[in-house]
């Protein structure tokens, strides 16, 4: 029983340690949660640079046993609709059954000294259910350069709900091990027997 106490308590903790609002963080995870146990967790603070202004914002990935909790976390600078900077904070939770595609890449150096458990560089995080889908077009052409006609469009069709992606380099290899542990986890519970 402590075991699911324990893997909470972390959670806040990562949360409190990314220092971006972790009380608003953690309130709207928490009626996701729904009291439900934490399985495993991810907590990746992203701040985006522009010339003029830093921007943040967090995603949260919690799994307990029966869900995928997705939460996202941004920040605003004061505009018509409030006066003041605020911040947005979005949770989804989605059965486990639905998650229908996790998708994970890994960058290692020097691939042909790698050895299995060795550093991996980069990981990225793509996980799918069906809430969101992305169709990329382009115009569509043939092998003949100087045909000039209309061939209409060509594209592909993704589901990509929800992506994450840390390097050694920026979050440190400690990061991207906890990201490929978490989509182990998510593995272990979206697989199913018998097909």
């Amino acid at each position: 029983m402590s075991e699911p106490v324990s893997t909470a308590v972390e959670l806040r903790a990562a949360i409190d340690r990314s220092g971006y609002y972790p009380d608003v963080v953690a309130d709207a995870l928490e009626t996701c949660l729904a009291g439900e146990q934490v399985v495993s967790y991810f907590v990746h603070h992203e701040p985006t640079f522009t010339r003029d202004e830093v921007t943040r914002h967090i995603t949260v990935l919690v799994l307990t046993p029966t869900r995928l909790i997705v939460g996202h976390t941004d920040e605003h600078p004061a505009d018509d609709s409030l006066p003041t900077p605020y911040a947005t904070a979005s949770t989804e939770a989605v059965p486990i059954d639905r998650v229908n595609s996790v998708v994970v890449s890994r960058v290692v150096a020097n691939p042909a000294t790698y050895e299995p458990g060795g550093p991996v560089h980069s990981a990225m995080l793509t996980i799918g259910w069906g809430g969101m889908h992305r169709v990329e077009l382009e115009p569509a052409s043939c092998a003949d350069p100087n045909c000039e006609a209309d061939h209409g469009y060509t594209g592909s069709f993704s589901s990509d709900d929800v992506t994450v992606q840390v390097s050694s380099a920026a979050e440190g290899g400690e990061a991207v091990g906890r990201l490929l542990g978490f989509a182990q986890e998510l593995s272990v519970l979206t697989r199913r027997p018998g097909r």
